[in-house]
């Protein structure tokens, strides 16, 4: 069985409402029970986990990373700032994918950067709340632990 830990990060836990018109209109506790469904008999385990707060996210990885195959991280906004989840994604050294609603790459100049990009498995940018899925399946689909 793959175990996945799935974090997102800041502003995340307001989807639905916060700018609809970028994130959608599905709510994360939408998203979790989408993926839940979706991972039924392809033997993933998912675990949840959001905080605005860069320390908690930091703390669930370190503390989860040795129980878990591979991580699916949407840092928000921290996937511009924050050198402190990139540390702590490269020093327990978990498969990760990012994830991000919006195609960052055709935003602001300043989110067109992400910290987390070159050390993860991929990306997945701009496909809404599919992209989730998308990443349950390319963790299907390989081998545990590449």
């Amino acid at each position: 069985m793959k175990k996945i830990l799935i974090v997102n990060g800041p502003n995340l836990n307001l989807l639905g409402t916060r700018e609809p018109d970028k994130y959608g209109q599905v709510t994360l506790e939408e998203i979790e029970k989408k993926m839940k469904e979706y991972g039924k008999g392809k033997n993933l385990r998912l675990e949840f986990f959001q905080s605005n707060s860069e320390g908690e996210i930091i703390d669930c990885i370190q503390k989860k990373a040795a129980d878990i195959n591979f991580l699916i991280i949407n840092p928000g906004a921290y996937t511009h700032t924050s050198v402190a989840i990139r540390d702590t994604i490269l020093g327990v050294k978990i498969s990760t994918i990012e994830v991000h609603l919006s195609n960052i790459y055709s935003r602001e100049e300043f989110r067109r950067k992400s910290l987390i990009s070159d050390i993860a498995l991929g990306v997945i940018s701009g496909f809404g709340w599919y992209g989730y899925l998308l990443a349950l399946d390319y963790i299907n689909f390989i081998k545990e632990g590449n």
